[in-house]
């Protein structure tokens, strides 16, 4: 059911059983709960963000002439690669209730440069709010689409009766008999106890219009029980392809302001219809795609959704180290500073225009994330810095935090494995000896080249598990077990090589 952020209720105290609150709703401890069911340690970047996001709802709950001065505390998330930043972001789109986006700052240019500028993160957003809330509004209506649809199809099965034509007097005849013709044709009425005034049909079209209304409901039935659903039916669908148009959108990076062109001109070109025969269950599928877009109001839509981005929006914005480098002295550069210096109006509070009206992003939370290996965040331009100011240090994992990262969350990468194997009808079991074994190779790789962090896990158990999942379902035992020897036999050729390791872990 679709909920405004407006008018949202006290937090409870346990969120219902069948549906997670908004994650703003919920306490920070509880934030930090649905976060450790899915990223290992972090605790520091996982309380500075609870905290962040609580406080959007507690922004809505405070007095109204005070509520627009509380503007959110951004967060720069610090860390070497692999550590969980993404992952962090990746749980909160998936956890949040509200508008959220995660966009790569290396993808951006200064404003007169091909490239993408900083506003197109937040017209990206509000298509994101649209989609979110148009999905509500069509869960809630769903139900009646789906009955108008069947009645649609029904009507496509049983074609209704066309009246008849009234019959015009015959020419020739006398006014006598044109007033016995009229007679004929006028209508009956019943005149009930109350006053209640009803037609009254003859015989033969009641019985044929009770003959029709127990076909209509046999055939109903048959709809239920599945029965007609490869039944061809002649449908009337609307034209939705314009190739021409498509080839008139302007390039990558030149959008600029967001004009849809596309659009206007299809509002333009009289829209036509073409007869489509389709089994039934791809006709009612259409039907109520088209009954859900009369259901709907897109006005409403648009104004919650633009609502929900200037109070709820969240933008992630991964890799700003990449943007950040050592200030040049011979004047700004335009591939990093000058991006910089347009993400600050943004990130400070603007007005951007996008295709549904003006959006201001005063109080948008921004959280950004980068790796600073070779740049460090106090190279950011000062009034940037400014605009961040909680920052957060993620910490470096270890063999003890790969095991877990194994064993506890519930996307696991053992669990996945065991999920892929499962489909040719095996079973994978890891033995807890064979997973520290696997996480003391995946430590020691990451010592002696290129520290990527998690990640590791992925190449180590990719080859572990190579010739497994090549010779499924085939393999001799449909029972494979991972222990210590066998992790030990399959890669210590691999760990022990220098030149192998290099280039396969």
């Amino acid at each position: 059911m679709a909920k405004t952020p407006a008018a949202a209720p006290p937090a409870p105290a346990t969120p219902p059983a069948d549906a997670l609150p908004w994650l703003e709703e919920l306490p920070p401890k509880k934030i930090v709960a649905e976060l450790d069911r899915y990223i290992v340690g972090q605790e520091a970047a996982k309380k500075a963000v609870a905290i962040a996001i609580r406080n959007r709802w507690r922004r809505s709950q405070a007095p109204e002439e005070i509520r627009d001065e509380i503007v959110p505390n951004n967060i720069i998330m610090i860390g070497p690669t692999g550590v969980g930043k993404t992952e962090i972001a990746r749980r909160l789109a998936r956890l949040a209730g509200a508008p959220f986006i995660k966009v790569e700052a290396s993808k951006f240019t200064e404003v007169g440069y091909v490239g993408r500028d900083v506003e197109s993160m937040i017209r990206e957003l509000v298509d994101v709010s649209i989609n979110m809330v148009r999905s509500e509004r069509e869960d809630d209506v769903y139900p009646t689409a789906e009955q108008r649809a069947e009645e649609r199809v029904l009507d496509l099965l049983l074609p209704p009766v066309p009246a008849a034509p009234a019959s015009p007097s015959a020419p020739g005849t006398g006014a006598g008999s044109g007033e016995q013709g009229a007679a004929a044709g006028r209508p009956l009425f019943v005149v009930s106890s109350k006053g209640d005034v009803q037609p009254k049909m003859p015989e033969a079209e009641t019985e044929a219009g009770e003959r029709r209304r127990r076909t209509r409901e046999k055939l109903r039935q048959q709809l239920k029980d599945g029965q007609l659903e490869e039944r061809d039916v002649e449908i009337e669908v609307q034209q939705q392809s314009f190739p021409m148009l498509e080839m008139m959108q302007p390039p990558q990076g030149m959008e600029g302001p967001d004009v849809n062109f596309s659009e206007m001109l299809q509002d333009l070109i009289p829209k036509k219809k073409k007869r489509r025969s389709v089994h039934l269950h791809e006709a009612r599928r259409i039907l109520i795609d088209e009954e859900l877009k009369k259901l709907v109001d897109m006005d409403d839509v648009v104004n919650e959704a633009l609502d929900r981005v200037e109070n709820h929006g969240i933008v992630f914005i991964d890799e700003i180290d990449k943007i950040t480098g050592e200030r040049s002295t011979t004047g700004p550069d335009v591939s990093r500073e000058g991006v910089q210096r347009d993400l600050l109006p943004i990130v400070e509070g603007s007005t951007v225009q996008t295709r549904y009206g003006y959006v201001r992003t005063d109080h948008v939370l921004f959280i950004a994330a980068g790796a600073f290996h070779i740049a460090k965040p106090s190279d950011l331009i000062p009034e940037l810095q400014g605009r961040f100011p909680i920052r957060v240090e993620l910490t470096s994992l270890n063999e003890e935090d790969f095991v877990r990262i194994m064993t506890e969350p519930e996307n696991a990468l053992t669990k996945q494995y065991a999920a892929l194997v499962a489909a040719d009808g095996a079973t994978l079991e890891f033995k807890e000896d064979g997973i520290r074994e696997i996480a003391r190779i995946a430590g020691k790789v990451n010592e002696r080249m290129e520290n990527i962090g998690a990640r590791r896990l992925h190449t180590v158990l990719t080859t572990l598990l190579e010739e497994v999942l090549f010779e499924l379902p085939d393999y001799p035992t449909k029972h494979i077990v991972i222990d210590g020897p066998a992790v030990r036999e399959r890669l210590l050729k691999i760990v022990d090589d220098e030149d192998l390791r290099r280039y396969i872990l």
